[in-house]
């Protein structure tokens, strides 16, 4: 601490001045610093003041709306042949047949899909349901001996319940896609056969090509020549499909391996309806 000196000029009592020179003392700043206890010593937070991270969400499937199909494709290929012949008793044992359902009734198609997703989805629940419907009246000989096997509104998808001519009709044949006719099946002898893999949006053009061919070439449902066709009804019943680019023949020229004549005759074969097992 050290002193300074101050003159301070005062008034006597006669009205003289006087000089008085005093001391004052300076004060030194101190700062005061505390040391840890202890190198080691640590801050102690209580846990409330821990807010741990929130779980990372997992990363979205980016095709999932192929691998959604994954149970009916494993399905189909162990209980279907090549030559579509079905396995109704196996599947029937399938647990995981009904969880399939099960889901793509608690999934639909959102307006933000692609026609593909969309078609892929429409045409594996077509067939998944038919099967089902089959299974619900088996053992069974034909569709055909089921009531109303078209029109029974057996499954809920979403707050619709929905049958099979709906999703034929209102939904599939909308789409403009006149090959999902060779790829949904009414489990019988005459239709196209059930395809013993799932279809998929990122394989659905190569998948209805092949089923399209497949079903041409097949002279139990189609004997096709240069100037003669005796075709599969469906032909007949779906002939507006066929023709949205064209005529019936156009179509059929772009899948068949036999160059057909614009006038060619054209007849229909008797349709088998016993079921394709």
């Amino acid at each position: 601490m050290s002193c300074a000196t101050k003159k301070q000029t005062i008034k006597t009592e006669n009205n003289s001045s006087e000089t008085v020179i005093t001391e004052t003392k300076k004060a030194e700043s101190i700062t005061i610093i505390e040391e840890p206890e202890s190198q080691n010593e640590t801050v102690k937070v209580s846990q409330e003041e821990l807010i741990p991270l929130p779980p990372k969400p997992p990363k979205p499937l980016s095709n999932y709306k192929d691998i959604m199909h994954n149970r009916w494709n494993t399905i189909l290929q162990k209980h279907v042949s090549e030559s579509g012949n079905v396995d109704y008793k196996g599947i029937k044992n399938e647990s995981e047949f009904d969880v399939y359902i099960d889901y793509l009734s608690e999934t639909l198609p959102e307006d933000s899909w692609t026609k593909e997703e969309k078609l892929a989805y429409w045409i594996n629940a077509y067939n998944a349901l038919t099967v089902d419907l089959i299974l619900r009246n088996y053992p069974v000989k034909s569709i055909k001996d089921i009531n109303d096997p078209w029109d029974q509104r057996l499954w809920q998808f979403g707050e619709k319940w929905q049958n099979l001519n709906d999703i034929e009709h209102k939904i599939l044949r909308k789409m403009n896609e006149p090959r999902i006719h060779f790829a949904i099946v009414c489990a019988s002898i005459s239709c196209p056969k059930l395809q013993n893999e799932a279809f998929t949006a990122s394989n659905l053009e190569e998948q209805l090509t092949y089923a399209t061919k497949e079903f041409l070439t097949d002279s139990t449902k189609n004997d096709i020549s240069q100037n003669n066709l005796k075709l599969s009804k469906i032909f007949k019943w779906f002939k507006k499909d066929f023709e949205q680019n064209g005529s019936l023949i156009d179509f059929l020229n772009q899948y068949s391996v036999v160059n057909i004549s614009s006038l060619a005759k054209k007849s229909f074969k008797d349709y088998n309806w016993n079921l394709n097992d």
